[in-house]
């Protein structure tokens, strides 16, 4: 339980809500002096970073000769990924084959606007259907043990099917939306822990599961973090780091030339999500992502401060429709409400109460540190 007397930075929107945070003698935060000294430094979108991407689209074109696609793209219908498909497309002649997949949670928001952006770009799509009742179990289990990441399954399958792919069909590149641009605070531990440590997900499963993960992807750290890079060769490239990225206008252009909906949040292109991150975080656990999103938008001058703390002061659901999104949820996991409604008042619990992988990520942090490599974005 954080038992800290309350204080927001004086220079982003990051509070004592995580627990974790430092704040230095001008009340300016971690997350902040982290982005200053560690990030801002290293991160160039000038020319710099246009040479940088562009050396690196050589190799991945040179990789893709004689081939039907030169790399892999992750796309979730979100803002990110599918600028990065117009751009890596029609700024830099990529030739990729756009990944989905398709966890049961799609808006139709969503569906729209990768099938906009992939028949706009005259790309091929190939999509990967999860397993329902395998997801709806493993769903169901994440809501029962009583952490706050219950958004972990969605977004294990997600990068654990796409890394499965690239190495059976010996896809030597990755492209993915993570970003500095609206991610370089990262979300607290506490908040949302690991969404790839197997050790974690599969104890959750097995305390609080009924079935078997017989077809669900399961990867774990050693296998995509080494042997994927350093033995198999797969590459995970982040375009949006190398250029010029600013939120509100990337949007609005996709809006403009391939008919792209707007979303009134970062991530709630999912149904699940959305409920995650705007009502159930914030109402049982006190834990209100836009805060790191909007501190993330003030550091690379999206925003301003003024802006995020307005928005603030209204709850990041609409109260109006919260109990139909609520029934949603329950009659989409074949629960009752009611059932939906118990896990909600479940005494809260944290990732430190289940087995995990926490030492070695802890452990290859360091190490990334000391080589430069830490990278931002969602974990």
């Amino acid at each position: 339980m954080n038992n800290r007397e309350y204080q927001i930075c004086t220079n982003c929107v990051m509070d004592t809500t995580d627990s974790k945070i430092v704040f230095d003698e001008n009340g300016v935060c971690d997350h902040c002096n982290t982005y200053f000294q560690d990030i801002l430094p290293k991160w160039h979108t000038d020319e710099r970073g246009d040479k940088a991407l562009k050396e690196i689209v050589a190799k991945i074109k040179k990789e893709g000769r004689g081939k039907d696609f030169d790399c892999l793209m992750g796309m979730s219908g979100g803002i990110d990924s599918s600028f990065l498909l117009y751009a890596m497309k029609e700024k830099y002649g990529l030739r990729p084959l756009v990944f989905h997949v398709d966890a049961g949670w799609n808006s139709q928001v969503a569906v729209n606007n990768i099938e906009r952006l992939v028949d706009g770009l005259g790309l091929d799509l190939y999509t990967e259907v999860i397993n329902w009742e395998e997801m709806k179990d493993l769903q169901l289990s994440f809501f029962k043990s009583g952490v706050s990441h219950v958004d972990t399954p969605q977004d294990h399958a997600f990068f654990a099917t796409m890394y499965k792919f690239a190495s059976k069909h010996k896809i030597k590149y990755i492209l993915t939306g993570g970003n500095y641009s609206t991610e370089c605070v990262r979300n607290p531990l506490e908040w949302m822990y690991y969404q790839s440590d197997s050790i974690q997900l599969r104890d959750i499963h097995k305390k609080h599961g009924t079935g078997t993960l017989k077809d669900y992807p399961v990867t774990n750290i050693l296998w995509h973090k080494v042997y994927l890079p350093y033995f198999k060769g797969i590459k995970l490239i982040r375009p949006l780091d190398y250029i010029p990225y600013h939120k509100e206008e990337a949007m609005q252009f996709l809006v403009d030339n391939y008919g792209y909906q707007k979303y009134p949040q970062k991530h709630f292109e999912s149904r699940f999500t959305r409920f995650y991150e705007a009502y159930w975080l914030p109402k049982k656990f006190g834990f209100d992502t836009r805060k790191v999103q909007y501190s993330s938008l003030i550091l690379t001058d999206q925003m301003t401060r003024e802006e995020a703390l307005e928005e603030l002061k209204t709850p990041a659901y609409d109260p109006e429709t919260i109990k139909q999104d609520f029934e949603f949820i329950a009659n989409k996991l074949g629960i009752s409400v009611e059932e939906l409604q118990s896990y909600m008042d479940a005494p809260n619990k944290t990732y430190k109460d289940y087995k995990s992988q926490d030492s070695i990520y802890n452990i290859g942090a360091r190490v990334m540190r000391m080589v430069g490599l830490e990278k931002g974005g969602k974990r």
